[in-house]
């Protein structure tokens, strides 16, 4: 089968197509032709080993100290089980489904092979492919941090995420507003009509002011693409307020249950994939130069 292959940590460009062994599923996994995945923040910080001091250590410890271990980057799919192992009870040939692999990897590829009681369900039904892959790594990282700090323990937060319009922070502001959360949220200029429309209450542009310099405070605040410090916006936390962020040692988890809540507020229209652009396969380093420059809206799918 086709795959894209990383076989040393560098730009885009160190990406290349190949030729690897289809998999073939064990007793209990479930084959899953991959119709979508994503290129977001976590692939390219492994393609590019981006992290710094201390956290580049352990990044190598973790993934491979010269070259990345598990070469088929990529984490999230949609697509259709094309065969089963004898074992599996949830999974039959042809059901759509959606999931994640976290440090796995392995979805830029053609097929994948993952076990039924992993991160797998069945993709919302008013979804398309493109869609469901978008709604995985975002979603899930979003619920993960958002549950953490509190959200859905009390009512009526005001909450503050830092980067609103990328993946995790467009989840972000639609899973704060599910649990009717005040929203401000800090954005580029170009991301404002985005994050109104999702459901920010209040919008800082960053390219226009600080937004560490207002007086205003929050009961959660969410850096959602690890560009900040708790010390640095500990002034805007209410008394018993909660500072969460992307970047760090805490990272989110992949579960069924993540996954079927997303897919339960996508059916009902309270959640929506927020897709930037689109590439095939054969353009997955031009993929990995756009989400390079930092100014994608939402995800990019492949």
């Amino acid at each position: 089968m086709k795959a894209i292959l990383c076989k040393k940590y560098g730009p885009p460009e160190v990406l290349q197509m190949g030729e690897v062994p289809k998999p073939i599923p064990k007793d209990s996994e479930i084959l899953v032709k991959i119709v979508a995945t994503t290129v977001n923040s976590g692939d390219v910080r492994v393609r590019a080993l981006r992290v710094e001091g201390f956290m580049k250590i352990v990044m190598r410890l973790v993934l491979g100290f010269s070259k990345p271990r598990k070469p088929i980057l990529g984490t999230v799919f949609a697509g259709i089980v094309e065969s089963a192992g004898n074992k599996v009870n949830h999974f039959k040939i042809g059901d759509r489904v959606f999931g994640a692999t976290g440090f796995k990897g392995g979805t830029y590829a053609e097929y994948i092979a993952v076990d039924e009681k992993s991160a797998v369900v069945m993709m919302p039904h008013n979804a398309s492919f493109d869609e469901a892959a978008s709604i995985v790594f975002g979603g899930q990282t979003a619920v993960y941090f958002l549950e953490k700090a509190g959200i859905s323990k009390r009512v009526g937060l005001k909450i503050l995420i830092i980067g609103g319009t990328g993946a995790v922070g467009s989840a972000a502001i639609q899973i704060a507003k599910y649990h009717g959360a005040e929203i401000t949220t800090v954005c580029s200029s170009d991301g404002l009509d985005l994050a109104r429309t999702l459901g920010a209450t209040h919008t800082i542009l960053y390219d226009k002011e600080d937004f560490t310099k207002q007086t205003n405070t929050f009961d959660i605040i969410f850096d959602a693409v690890g560009k900040t410090s708790k010390k640095k916006c500990a002034h805007l936390l209410n008394d018993d307020g909660v500072y969460k962020t992307v970047e760090g040692f805490d990272v989110a988890s992949d579960s069924k249950e993540q996954l079927e809540q997303l897919g339960r507020l996508y059916e009902a229209g309270t959640y929506q994939a927020v897709i930037d652009r689109t590439f095939t396969m054969n353009e997955v380093v031009e993929a990995h130069r756009y989400v390079d420059t930092g100014r994608k809206k939402g995800n990019v799918v492949l």
